[in-house]
């Protein structure tokens, strides 16, 4: 755990530097095109969607959503998080697989947006919304501040199964970190 916190912590004060303007003005220079993390997930190239036959799907998207049913299935077999989800695990269960994959879209739209890319929106509900059982009825209660690093843990286990490098996995992180305070409600 103290091995993720020093990634994230490092992933931001990374982010933070390079946010930073240069003190000083350079004369006639040429604006450079800054990469977004959604660029350093795979981006806008097309490739060929292993979940939908003979359609494509943007690199970054499907590697963002190969992250997130990744992460999800590993919160699914966590104990510490998987109470939070019965009506989910129940729909799984029985075979209806139509709230996972409501879930994984919506949480991929999510990372697509957070993390830079142009082509996607995000329509779901707020965090504070999605994570409040008075306001969405899937969820079975309101986070703790250990909850929330339980979910941290589970997505670098996910985010490791789909082969995402410590790199990205801090700078997921780090996106990650910015709903904290939004998730966290008791």
């Amino acid at each position: 755990m103290k091995k993720t916190v020093l990634v994230l912590l490092s992933a931001a004060v990374v982010t933070g530097m390079c946010a930073m303007p240069s003190c000083k003005k350079k004369e006639n220079a040429t604006p450079v095109a800054t990469m977004t993390l959604y660029d350093s997930l795979g981006g806008t190239t097309m490739v060929a969607d292993p979940s939908n036959s003979g359609q494509m799907i943007e690199k970054g998207r499907l590697g963002i959503r190969s992250v997130v049913d990744s992460t999800i299935f590993v919160i699914a077999a966590d104990p510490q998080l998987n109470g939070f989800f019965p009506v989910l695990l129940a729909e799984v269960t029985a075979g209806n697989l139509s709230g996972f994959g409501a879930l994984s879209k919506s949480l991929t739209d999510f990372f697509c947006v957070a993390t830079g890319a142009k082509n996607f929106t995000y329509a779901g509900k707020s965090m504070v919304a999605a994570h409040d059982p008075a306001q969405n009825p899937r969820m079975n209660g309101k986070a703790a501040a250990a909850d929330f690093d339980r979910f941290v843990a589970d997505l670098v286990v996910g985010a490791k199964k789909v082969g995402l490098s410590d790199q990205l996995i801090g700078q997921v992180g780090a996106v990650v970190a910015t709903t904290k305070t939004q998730v966290v409600q008791k």
